[in-house]
């Protein structure tokens, strides 16, 4: 085949490649909303343990990040996005069969195990066959993967839980998802020169580090403001958009318009659609005009209007809920060329090192709101259960908007700093 012979196109091949199994990850990880139901009648839980059943992913996928750039800068990303696919799909399968809550929580935190691997390593294959100017769009594309995986997880998934049962829909996805992590070992290569290639022209060399560069690149990443205004940032609204998507959103649609989880889950799929189009959208125009933190401010500001206008009206036409989680979806990609920056702010060869610091600060996010969300729903319960679901009050769901706002406007601070300090991108 000619176009596997010719590494420009090889490398779309093996991105795809890595997409398949990064798609599987947000299909995990925002599988809960569609299941919230069916979870917290099958194992019994309260909104705070639902919310933790859902954040154990997130807590353990952000704990591994900074492992993960170092396993990903010095093993490769072949075999860490192999290695870790296995084990986030056994997680899965464990996931599927599991009885009790505790073993659902062991298997979910596994799957957050494996899946915590997976997008760092797709930076870090992009750092090495993709030039310096090209890497917002990929880091775009890359989340566009993930806004498909987010489609996935809402009616997609609501109607074949529907039709098969939640067990064998995602028992089903983990046999998947093992023989393709075998896929992803058999063809994707860490370098050009690894596939028999030369090296691209303007892609920088990505040599393996020492422990002494690990320890240099991570002491230089950790001591740049830039890394935690730009972790904080994220935390916010990566943290946010996976957990109104992940978990809240589902329940919040179906209890206060009365409507069935399927028909809740076209809202939240209007936030997959988003981030299909948005992450890439803004990538590409970042990279055109040379522009990242004056695209982040204006994201900010559009953000906090939309996430506050929920939180002012309690209840909205439920057409503005769908527009306001479209709209969430899309600007993720103003939020996301925080990575970018980042990146470009140190050495090359630590760029695996540099965009896991901030990944896992996004992950942080995932796992601390939606507890605190499931806190507030759970102050304003009532006592009613409605086929061993708890069902919320409006004061409750809007108290959890409240939550939602401040974050969004937290993330706005963190932009507006970003622009007054970083938009050089000289060293504060």
């Amino acid at each position: 085949m000619r176009g596997w012979r010719d590494p420009l196109t090889r490398r779309w091949f093996l991105w795809g490649t890595l997409g398949v199994v990064f798609l599987l990850v947000n299909v995990y990880r925002l599988s809960t909303a569609v299941l919230a139901e069916e979870l917290m009648a099958g194992f019994r839980t309260t909104g705070a343990q639902l919310g933790t059943l859902h954040a154990i992913f997130f807590w353990i996928y952000a704990l591994m990040q900074l492992p993960t750039g170092i396993l990903a800068d010095r093993i490769g990303p072949r075999r860490t996005a192999a290695a870790g696919g296995f084990v986030m799909n056994v997680g899965a399968i464990w996931f599927a069969l599991a009885t009790s809550y505790a073993g659902a929580l062991i298997a979910r935190g596994l799957v957050g195990l494996g899946a915590s691997v997976i997008f760092v390593c797709i930076l870090r294959f992009c750092a090495s066959w993709f030039r310096a100017d090209e890497f917002a769009t990929l880091s775009g594309f890359s989340f566009a993967v993930s806004g498909v995986g987010g489609v996935l997880a809402t009616t997609p998934l609501a109607i074949a839980a529907e039709s098969a049962g939640w067990r064998t829909t995602v028992g089903a996805l983990g046999v998947f998802g093992v023989a393709f992590s075998v896929v992803v070992y058999a063809v994707v290569r860490d370098t050009p020169e690894q596939a028999g290639f030369d090296p691209i022209e303007g892609v920088p060399g990505q040599p393996t580090l020492s422990t002494a560069d690990v320890v240099r690149h991570v002491r230089t990443v950790l001591s740049d403001r830039v890394t935690w205004v730009a972790s904080v940032m994220l935390f916010c609204t990566s943290g946010l958009n996976l957990t109104l998507f992940g978990l809240w959103g589902v329940p919040y649609v179906v209890q206060t318009y009365d409507v069935s989880v399927t028909h809740a889950s076209l809202y939240t799929l209007a936030g997959g659609v988003g981030m299909i189009v948005g992450p890439p959208s803004i990538g590409w125009l970042s990279d055109r005009l040379e522009r990242r933190v004056e695209l982040m401010v204006v994201g900010g500001v559009i953000y906090v209007a939309s996430i506050g206008l929920v939180a002012a009206l309690g209840r909205p036409p439920i057409a503005v809920v769908g527009f306001v989680f479209f709209v969430a979806g899309v600007l993720l990609g103003a939020f996301v060329l925080g990575y970018p920056l980042v990146k470009d702010r140190h050495d090359a060869s630590a760029s695996g090192i540099s965009t896991s610091v901030i990944n896992g600060a996004a992950f942080f996010g995932a796992a601390v709101l939606p507890t605190a969300m499931g806190f507030a729903l759970d102050t304003y319960w009532t006592g009613e259960l409605e086929a061993g679901v708890r069902v919320y009050t409006a004061t409750g769901y809007r108290m959890a908007f409240v939550i939602a706002t401040v974050a969004a406007a937290v993330a706005l601070a963190c932009t507006l700093w970003l622009y007054r300090y970083a938009a050089d991108g000289s060293s504060v």
